[in-house]
């Protein structure tokens, strides 16, 4: 079986819906999840420290939440995504559209959940819908990973805003790689700012807009399905016939 190719140009795109999602899931849970970061899990760190120093135990846990979900959500995602094999010729692998879509099954179980729980939701939903965005969050990141796609995460900003300004700084840089990173911290942003408009305005029903981008990039990547060529078929109806 050989695969379908995705362009270039789709792929990337692509993964501008993957950060643009991103972005908005952590807009969205750092103002009605308790401060906190699903996506990005430096910053998400960094805040877990401020809690311990503060002895804020409250805001400590919602880190902790947030730090396992994703950790549970990368370690399910590289499971299904399982190893690049060096014959693998396509752009996106099926594996990896098989981890969006179940990353998607838990964006749409968080959605759900917020639209119960309210706007503003407390006690033991908001931990639950904090541990559930970030799994979806750590699921799409081991899925990007996979795609192997140099200086790029939709995750994060750190590594892909380190390699946009290091190709920036040097000659010779692939134009092409500095829009590509470009356009993925652009999205990103985006992304974060749509959240913190949408939350305003939809409450907990805006959890459903992360749902929809990634089954855009679900349906659109699933057009890279293995498919037999024509040449192996004849083939294997040599094969039969002989």
């Amino acid at each position: 079986m050989v695969f379908r190719p995705l362009p270039s140009a789709a792929r990337d795109a692509l993964l501008a819906l993957l950060a643009a999602t991103a972005g908005y899931i952590d807009a969205l849970s750092y103002l009605r999840l308790g401060n906190v970061f699903t996506a990005n899990m430096t910053g998400n760190t960094v805040l877990l420290g401020i809690a311990a120093g503060q002895q804020a135990a409250a805001r400590a846990l919602h880190s902790v939440l947030a730090l396992a979900g994703f950790a549970l959500g990368v370690l399910a995602g590289a499971a299904l995504c399982g190893r690049r094999e060096r014959s693998e010729a396509s752009r996106w692998p099926p594996r990896v559209t098989l981890t969006l879509a179940v990353e998607l099954i838990a964006l749409l179980a968080t959605a759900v959940g917020w639209a119960l729980a309210g706007e503003d939701p407390a006690g033991g939903a908001e931990y639950g819908l904090v541990g559930a965005a970030a799994l979806a969050m750590g699921m799409q990141s081991a899925a990007v990973q996979r795609l192997r796609v140099a200086g790029v995460a939709t995750t994060y900003v750190t590594g892909t805003l380190t390699s946009l300004f290091t190709d920036l700084a040097l000659p010779g840089a692939s134009r092409g790689s500095m829009v590509q990173r470009g356009w993925v911290l652009l999205a990103l942003v985006a992304g974060a700012v749509a959240g913190a408009v949408v939350v305003r305005v939809a409450g907990g029903f805006a959890a459903l807009i992360p749902v929809v981008l990634v089954a855009v990039v679900v349906v659109v990547a699933a057009w890279s399905r293995p498919r037999r060529t024509q040449s192996a078929t004849e083939n294997q109806l040599r094969e039969a016939a002989g």
